[in-house]
């Protein structure tokens, strides 16, 4: 973690796995509502993210590789919105804000990626790695940077997907959010009880993990790539293999 060259090398690989997972939700979705999504918008934004993946590898800082990522994380948000396909009048996305959130669907997001972040910390400690020191995110008192490293690959799949589910299916509704006089969206009560039941099941679907190729729960895919990035780091792998999802 204190060597830049070597945080960087692992970073570009949680970087990677980010935005390629963030192309594959906007492909799906171009592929599953084709008649009622602007295909050639989603198109557009993959195909430009699509570039920020190929400037990973010649990225020389930290600094530059989370220029990268940002600049795709915009374009990738720029299209959320379009996948919100029901109760678009109460829950729509306009940009990401947070502390506090501003509307319904950055509350949802921030309580979603809450629940992402302490599962992946629990993961990483599991495998006995240090959920606070961070390759990417640097240290800082009281954030677990390393959980933060390694949930951006599975925000877009995981978390990302979970809340649009959320809303498409409408298993939340905007009774369930209160506004408080500042502007700041809060969760009801009720409607947190609900995500996290809707959560827990979610976390016991499974997948095939891409590179495992062995059927897991959704729920162990933090302490798989975990497991994976302990190997690295004790010299088991010659590289951090993120989780590319297909």
């Amino acid at each position: 973690s204190d060597s830049e060259e070597k945080s960087l090398a692992i970073a570009k690989g949680m970087i990677t796995g980010k935005l390629f997972n963030s192309r594959w939700v906007i492909e799906r979705a171009a592929r599953d509502y084709a008649l009622r999504l602007n295909t050639e918008k989603l198109k557009h934004v993959s195909s430009l993210i699509a570039e920020s993946l190929k400037q990973i590898s010649a990225t020389k800082t930290l600094d530059e590789l989370r220029g990268i990522e940002g600049e795709a994380a915009t374009c990738y948000f720029s299209v959320l919105d379009d996948l919100i396909l029901q109760q678009k009048e109460q829950f729509f996305f306009r940009t990401r804000n947070r502390r506090p959130p501003m509307d319904n669907v950055n509350a949802l997001l921030s309580f979603v990626y809450t629940l992402l972040a302490h599962d992946t910390a629990a993961a990483l400690e599991t495998v006995g790695l240090d959920p606070y020191v961070g390759f990417l995110h640097r240290d800082r008192p009281g954030r677990m940077s390393l959980a933060l490293d390694m949930m951006e690959e599975f925000r877009p799949i995981f978390a990302d997907r979970f809340v649009l589910t959320l809303i498409n299916t409408r298993q939340v509704s905007s009774d369930g959010f209160v506004q408080k006089e500042n502007g700041a969206v809060l969760i009801a009560d009720d409607t947190r009880k609900k995500i996290l039941i809707a959560w827990q099941g979610r976390k016991q679907e499974f997948i095939t993990h891409p590179m495992l190729n062995e059927k897991i729960e959704w729920g162990l895919v933090p302490y798989s790539q975990a497991l994976l990035l302990a190997r690295y780091l004790r010299g088991d792998l010659d590289a951090y293999p993120p989780f590319l999802w297909k």
